[in-house]
């Protein structure tokens, strides 16, 4: 078993594909990617922020001191229109004549002693996910508001600190018991485990298709099987290849991300990866890397059974390719509020392993329940590894 596993590990170093999917896309290529991301999404928000709307304000006589810091935003500019009909004013905006169109009532006095809530009419396209006019102009009505309500206050002698215990009688001040570890692992501890389960399953997807299907194509299946060693040790070899792939794969991205991550938290300001990195443990790491062996165990099995059972390198990953899909489902379900670690979750796949590493991040984790969840899943391991030597010790499967 140990000499096919040598020769097994010695042949994927020589092969660079599986090289650069173990090594040079987690360890350079996925965060220049998210890097790329991070500056073209930082570079559209100060387009959008420094993008000029043109708008239109309907009865602009009566609320001067509105139109006024309208008027003067740096993000708005005024055109002139004859247009009061919202029904035309919508037409008009979807015609591309200008950005947004602010109605404001006929009736309403800025400076009337009448205290009478007044309703306004914001028209422009709202479907953008970036919500730019409505924040911009909402920001503007609050301030409006907020001076109106001091002028009318001050009228029956209301003012300064009063007005705030007037408007807001009770205010709230949050005292979080949770320790900053558990703070910021709640935010990244489901994130950790959803980024580093696939990473697990990419990491064994390429060598196992490779000594599968792979060694089906080149013909060198049958030389390997007419060796005298036996079928469970040539698959157990095998499968240990597959695993230190996927685990090595899985502590290189750690690595990397971790290293990444903080240069650019240090950049920008935001040093939440650095808080968490200091807040673990040895002993929480060498329990993360625990629950990712049987993990990595479970995804081992089931993609050298597939690619074993593929005629072809193009057959054994349209096999393995829904899977990639499916796993995502059980991580999902770790990431929904209100999903806890819990006897009845902890038999769950995946999911189980998803809440045990937040629950370690976040130092939290319950010792009994991490039992439960690494019992289940190495016997789930288990099971899969030994349907999978029986599956290599068919020849209906071997030479389909």
């Amino acid at each position: 078993m140990w000499q096919v596993y040598l020769k097994e590990l010695l042949e994927l170093s020589r092969d660079r594909k599986t090289l650069m999917f173990v090594i040079l896309l987690p360890l350079a290529i996925f965060p220049v990617i998210f890097l790329v991301m991070g500056l073209v999404a930082a570079t559209v928000s100060k387009d959008l922020e420094k993008q000029e709307h043109r708008y239109v304000i309907v009865n602009a006589d009566r609320a001067p001191a509105f139109a006024e810091k309208l008027f003067y935003h740096k993000n708005f500019k005024k055109v002139e229109s004859d247009l009061t009909d919202p029904t035309q004013l919508i037409a008009a905006i979807r015609a591309d004549k200008f950005a947004l169109a602010v109605i404001i009532p006929a009736d309403y006095d800025e400076k009337s002693t009448q205290w009478q809530q007044s309703q306004w009419q914001l028209i422009y396209n709202s479907s953008s996910q970036v919500d730019i006019i409505g924040r911009k102009i909402r920001e503007l009505v609050d301030e409006y508001s907020e001076s109106i309500q001091q002028a009318r206050l001050a009228t029956v002698g209301v003012a300064g600190d009063a007005v705030k215990a007037v408007l807001k009688p009770v205010d709230i001040k949050k005292v979080s018991t949770a320790e900053q570890r558990e703070d910021i692992g709640e935010k990244l501890g489901g994130l950790i485990a959803y980024l580093l389960v696939p990473l697990c399953l990419m990491g064994c997807v390429t060598p196992a298709l490779d000594i599968g299907a792979g060694e089906k194509e080149r013909g060198t299946l049958e030389t390997l099987l007419i060796c005298p060693v036996e079928r469970s040790a040539l698959v157990l070899g095998k499968f240990l290849t597959v695993i230190t792939a996927g685990i090595l794969t899985a502590l290189i991205m750690i690595v990397s991300f971790g290293g990444w991550g903080y240069v650019a938290g240090s950049m920008m300001g935001v040093d939440l990866v650095a808080k968490l990195m200091s807040s673990l443990g040895v002993l929480d790491l060498m329990l993360i890397l625990l629950m990712l062996l049987p993990l990595t165990m479970i995804f081992g099995s089931i993609v050298l059974a597939m690619s074993i059972y593929a005629r072809s390198f193009k057959e054994a990953q349209g096999y393995t390719g829904p899977l990639f899909t499916v796993i995502f489902v059980p991580l999902v379900i770790a990431l929904l509020p209100g999903v806890e670690l819990t006897l009845k979750t902890a038999l769950i796949p995946l999911t189980n392993v998803s809440l045990v590493i937040k629950e370690l991040v976040k130092g939290t984790i319950d010792y009994s329940l991490l039992g439960v969840v690494l019992g289940s899943s190495a016997l789930l391991a288990g099971v899969l590894m030994f349907y999978c030597t029986r599956w290599f010790q068919r020849e209906s499967v071997l030479f389909r």
